[in-house]
């Protein structure tokens, strides 16, 4: 796997219950893909509150500890937001491959958010694959990231 992260870190991963299934398929997949994934639950499709399982995830991409994120809900908006109330986090929410894309190489985003509930898990899967993948293009785009942070 091509990859524009460092991937000798681990992968942080969280959700909430609406994510569970797809959370638990995901750890298995990258994990089979020799990859290492931190998890941060959620452990049951139980229901709970995302930010519980959200802000982990931010604060150890935030940390340096994560080479990036991955969080899901069922629109992926709660854990979207969430996140990006963390200083130094570029959580997107992606639901079609170009805006995997994009967001990598215009918004250097670390954390991709997946809606659960719209999206299938191959396609979610092939989500993650683009994220990995592609580069930020930085130029223009690090001076527009370089003012995202409130100081």
């Amino acid at each position: 796997m091509i990859s524009s992260f460092d991937l000798s870190q681990p992968i942080a991963i969280g959700s909430d219950h609406a994510g569970f299934e797809y959370k638990t398929a995901i750890i298995d997949w990258l994990t089979e893909k020799g990859l290492r994934v931190k998890d941060f639950g959620v452990d049951t499709n139980k229901s709970v509150d995302y930010p519980d399982y959200a802000h982990p995830v931010a604060s150890f991409v935030e940390s340096g500890e994560a080479a990036f994120g991955i969080l899901l809900c069922g629109s992926a908006n709660g854990v979207c937001m969430t996140a990006n109330k963390h200083q130094h986090i570029r959580a997107a929410l992606c639901w079609e491959s170009e805006v995997a894309k994009l967001v990598r190489q215009h918004n250097n985003a670390n954390i991709i958010c997946l809606p659960a509930r719209f999206i299938a898990l191959a396609f979610a899967k092939s989500l993650i694959e683009i994220f990995i993948a592609t580069e930020f293009e930085g130029g223009r785009h690090a001076t527009r990231i370089g003012k995202m942070p409130c100081v």
